[in-house]
């Protein structure tokens, strides 16, 4: 039996479980749309972040954290080189490094930053939408700004192939969540909601995640499972809460008579966050939707 069919659900719980207990420190090399949110992500898990990206520090935050994250989402010269000179650090000191290649695809200037991270060296994980994943993997049908125009199913292959070129880990989010590595493990992850691509910095929190995981789990895989897996559960989780919530509510009052607001995106928002916070070992393992396809 390989590693890829003993996979279970409470495996992926005695992961996160070490994240809640040991704290690691998430070094995040990030975009400034998505700071707060995924360091709150962060904090709700139970890991430790930091978001540092002055040249002058980096290299000391990566060899103090136990996981780097790379995301390019709002890239300029004076970031980039302070994630080749993170992502040399954390390679040198043996702590994962994990890329979110966002907007892959949109435009050159994105394209040549993403070829000079990874012509520097590669990413233990790299986590992106479809689109993103097959613009890195050189099989792009273009995209709309960070959106994804393919299905995550239609970027296995793309996936494939750029786990195979790396020696690492590729996940690809989307309706259904696939993370394949260069030894040919594949996991699909069913759970989740729509309610999730339409809240800033989720994608980008998954990626965090990841990197939080892997600091404490040193098979990569595995730790990709793990966050991708807790994440869509606590989102799935988090948009059921928020809609019985409003469904409690006569639709006909007026705003006065309501006790809050109607059921929508900014309550689903702070849902997330508790549902990550709150996520207790039966919710998991009974929700959790995983399949590993031979």
């Amino acid at each position: 039996m390989n590693a890829t069919t003993s996979l279970c659900a409470a495996d992926l719980w005695q992961d996160l479980c070490a994240v809640r207990e040991t704290h690691p420190l998430v070094h995040n090399v990030t975009n400034l749309v998505v700071m707060q949110f995924s360091a709150n992500m962060l904090l709700a898990l139970g890991a430790s972040p930091v978001m540092a990206h002055a040249e002058e520090e980096v290299e000391d935050m990566a060899a103090l954290a136990g996981a780097l994250v790379l995301n390019i989402g709002t890239l300029s010269a004076p970031w980039l080189r302070a994630m080749l000179l993170a992502a040399r650090s954390a390679r040198a000191h043996g702590k994962p490094v994990v890329l979110d290649p966002v907007g892959a695809g949109a435009t050159g200037y994105r394209d040549r930053a993403l070829r000079e991270l990874l012509d520097d060296g590669f990413p233990d994980v790299v986590r992106g939408n479809a689109s993103e994943i097959m613009s890195v993997a050189g099989l792009a049908p273009g995209t709309r700004g960070v959106d994804s125009l393919a299905g995550s199913d239609d970027a296995v292959p793309a996936a494939r192939r750029l786990a195979a070129r790396t020696g690492g880990v590729v996940c690809i989010s989307g309706a259904r969540d696939h993370v394949v590595d260069a030894q040919g493990r594949h996991a699909v992850l069913s759970n989740g909601h729509p309610w999730m691509t339409r809240v800033t910095g989720v994608g980008c929190s998954a990626t965090a995640l990841v990197a939080a995981l892997a600091a404490v789990q040193p098979d990569r895989w595995r730790a990709t499972v793990a966050a991708m897996a807790y994440l869509g559960v606590a989102g799935q989780w988090a948009a059921e809460r928020v809609l019985a919530e409003g469904a409690g509510r006569d639709p006909g009052s007026s705003l006065a008579d309501r006790a809050g607001p109607p059921a929508g995106l900014g309550g689903f928002q702070v849902a997330l966050l508790d549902a990550v916070h709150q996520m207790d070992a039966k919710t998991f393992e009974q929700r959790l939707q995983l399949s590993l396809p031979a």
